[in-house]
């Protein structure tokens, strides 16, 4: 028997295998280290081996993964192919946050949250659902609560997440008969790096913005990256967050979607029973708190 073969979980059966995407930092380490201490070996996925230094720790592999290229891909189902232990659960985690006017934004940038946001995901699904079909696993989709409300300058990021909300569903039910289950995780604010991520990257393509774009949105942009400032400094931890992913994981029957944090618990249900003009005024309202105050005099 090899070693792996006889590593076991806390409470003696044997271990299995949860591949973690979008380990790095954020709610993607916090999720792989609580994974570990409840038993699993995870395999945590990483782009630099210095991020991977990071992380490494009793039961957490990282591996060097960018979802983006099939290499990288291609190498992750082969380590988990060649591995005795089965594999429970993927959590497609990976994610970049990248916002701007639907009219401002360059096409190149479309193209590369689709492909990171979305695209990266299917591949690594597609990868690994043969694994997981054989140990009737389970499929973990990180979304967003702009998976189900588009706030402006979010259209981008948003419309993958959408995008990444109707492939779960599809998903979902094509492989429920066959013993896999598929779950959405929909966070709001969360205290990650991403956020600050994503408000130096909407400053620096707002700086690229033509004169009459910028006068046209250059206080929007401002008034969104304050509100984003402002719900992540009083969103969830990243550690809260991943209770949530690592109860979609191991709850013997989960629920086909979460939320994660007050935000989401509070908009999302109301996407569903409030008329978009009506939800316009309530985002907008919310929103306009944080415009620059010479936008507002």
């Amino acid at each position: 028997m090899t070693k792996q073969a006889m590593n076991t979980g806390t409470g003696g059966e044997t271990q299995k295998l949860v591949v973690v995407t979008g380990a790095s930092t954020g709610m993607g380490a916090a999720a792989a280290h609580e994974l570990a201490r409840r038993g699993f070996h995870v395999l945590a996925g990483v782009r630099r081996d210095r991020d991977g230094d990071a992380i490494r720790a009793a039961g957490v592999e990282p591996v060097i993964l960018d979802i983006t290229e099939s290499e990288h891909v291609n190498a992750l189902a082969a380590r988990v192919a060649a591995d005795p232990r089965e594999l429970h659960a993927l959590v497609n985690n990976a994610g970049i946050q990248v916002n701007g006017p639907v009219e401002a934004l360059p096409m190149e940038q479309w193209r590369w949250v689709f492909e990171v946001n979305l695209f990266g995901h299917i591949a690594v699904t597609q990868a690994l659902l043969p694994a997981l079909l054989r140990s009737k696993g389970r499929v973990i989709n990180i979304s967003s609560i702009g998976g189900r409300a588009a706030m402006a300058t979010y259209g981008a990021y948003a419309g993958a997440k959408f995008a990444l909300e109707a492939v779960s569903d599809s998903l979902r039910r094509e492989v429920a008969p066959l013993g896999v289950h598929v779950v959405v995780v929909e966070p709001g604010g969360v205290r990650t790096e991403m956020a600050t991520r994503g408000v130096a990257t909407a400053n620096d393509l707002a700086a690229r913005m033509t004169p009459e774009q910028v006068e046209r949105y250059g206080s929007l942009v401002q008034a969104n990256n304050a509100l984003m400032t402002s719900g992540t400094a009083s969103g969830l931890t990243a550690d809260a967050a991943a209770r949530i992913i690592v109860k979609a994981v191991m709850t013997r029957r989960p629920r086909a979607r979460y939320t994660a944090g007050r935000d989401a618990a509070m908009i999302i249900p109301l996407t569903r029973i409030l008329s978009d003009r009506t939800l316009d005024r309530i985002l907008a309202a919310n929103l306009r708190r944080h415009y620059p105050k010479q936008a507002t005099a």
